[in-house]
């Protein structure tokens, strides 16, 4: 965030559990960035925040059934629930499937070189989803950043058969 001319319009970070969630909405917080909207995504197979965001409070699911395991809760902490609800920028839960996400994942490491998992791609797939982007990028206008972890799983032969698997 100090690194940008000006404050960024979107923050989009992949969630499960919360917890990097969290840190994001304290970050925005300490930082004063009132009007930086969070959108947090995550693969339909593991959509627990999600899920407990339009419900309105923490669901437990039965499994992961997604191909972002990395990113896999069956629930979420009551707390990003809380913080998502009282941060002022607007806050939005995207969930992507997993063909979205090993998409972005091609596509995040045809243009950057840079490896990362499907838990990883459900964020970059709010970017790089025309759907996704659609619905939730629409009225953003300014920077936007991209929360981008998860590579440590992940290898070029891994890719391929996300790739074969999904896109195929």
């Amino acid at each position: 965030v100090q690194q940008l001319d000006d404050p960024p319009a979107a923050i989009v970070v992949s969630v499960g559990g919360g917890g990097l969630l969290c840190g994001v909405l304290e970050g925005c917080a300490r930082q004063k960035l009132a009007t930086t909207k969070v959108i947090a995504s995550e693969t339909e197979g593991a959509s627990c925040f999600g899920q407990a965001w339009e419900k309105g409070d923490v669901v437990v699911l039965p499994g992961i059934n997604s191909i972002a395991t990395s990113l896999g809760a069956t629930s979420c902490t009551p707390v990003a629930l809380e913080r998502a609800k009282d941060h002022q920028g607007g806050f939005a839960a995207a969930i992507c499937t997993d063909a979205e996400a090993v998409d972005a994942c091609v596509r995040f490491a045809q243009d950057h070189r840079l490896l990362v998992e499907p838990a990883c791609g459900a964020a970059l797939a709010v970017a790089y989803s025309k759907r996704l982007r659609d619905v939730h990028l629409k009225d953003v206008d300014g920077p936007i950043v991209l929360e981008v972890c998860g590579g440590s799983g992940v290898n070029v032969d891994l890719l391929h058969s996300w790739k074969k698997e999904h896109l195929d």
